[in-house]
């Protein structure tokens, strides 16, 4: 590979396989000149993305940091992947590594931010919450700073974010969205929820792409259900929970409901209570 482009010492943008990447590493660009070959040896990181406003977002970004924050954000992006086991949107490398950034300057200045969600994201995103906290022990022993938990909190909903391909505002209403429908059926039923169960991280699931589809305006594709019926004969209690749910929805987010959502809502609903 040639050096298209030096943003700093430590990263050049180059071509590969016809596509633009960006590559990292110390002294990966001491004494070298656009055009002249990359030493290999010194790479540690070549990152590429088809997003080219991601791409453009992180050149940006990474001519402006130490390569530390690039350095620490990848290894926990690379933890987070192996332990939770699903996609990461390429934006995470963006958002996680400002984030770092920002929160290692404002706690050097004395500067602490509270984090409003932080008893929902410990309870609704327990796995991305672990991954958090074990950030943290990653960044004090790349920075020797010991950042609060609020922290683990807000890298934890970076990585939700990078799961569903959101910005952070929906994923903070999303969020919302998900404590307020767990309220509803917690007051309905008068119980504490087993959150240890599989029914409750079922349910959890469910409700997160539901409030998905809410924040960004979209439903299941509505069709008549006779298993609804069933349900509904089935399952009373649990269906006439899934209308309080509706009824609030529809005037809290001007949501409305399909069939199908009532019918899926109401089967999650007698899973978690009865099971």
């Amino acid at each position: 590979m040639k050096i298209s482009k030096i943003l700093n010492n430590n990263v050049v943008v180059s071509v590969k396989d016809k596509q633009e990447v960006i590559v990292m590493g110390r002294g990966v660009a001491f004494n070298k000149k656009v055009k002249e070959d990359i030493d290999e040896a010194k790479v540690e990181k070549i990152f590429t993305s088809e997003d080219k406003d991601i791409t453009k977002k992180f050149k940006d970004l990474i001519a402006e940091l130490p390569l530390d924050y690039m350095e620490i954000s990848e290894e926990i992006i690379q933890y987070a992947r192996l332990q939770l086991g699903k996609k990461l949107n390429d934006s995470i490398y963006i958002s996680l590594t400002d984030h770092i950034h920002f929160a290692v300057e404002r706690h050097t200045k004395g500067l602490a931010i509270k984090n409003g969600l932080l008893w929902e994201t410990k309870n609704l995103y327990k796995e991305e919450y672990e991954v958090g906290m074990e950030a943290l022990n990653m960044i004090f022993d790349r920075f020797n700073v010991v950042l609060p938990e609020d922290e683990a909190g807000f890298i934890a909903l970076h990585l939700v974010n990078a799961q569903l391909n959101e910005e952070m505002m929906n994923t903070l209403d999303i969020t919302k969205v998900i404590q307020d429908i767990l309220t509803i059926v917690k007051y309905s039923f008068k119980i504490e929820f087993d959150e240890n169960s599989l029914n409750y991280h079922r349910f959890i699931t469910h409700l997160k792409f539901f409030a998905h589809r809410l924040v960004r305006g979209e439903h299941y594709k509505d069709k008549k259900n006779d298993l609804l019926h069933i349900i509904i004969e089935k399952y009373p209690e649990a269906y006439q929970c899934s209308l309080k749910v509706k009824k609030f929805m529809e005037k809290q987010y001007q949501y409305e409901f399909t069939e199908e959502e009532i019918l899926y809502l109401t089967i999650h609903i007698e899973r978690v209570v009865h099971n």
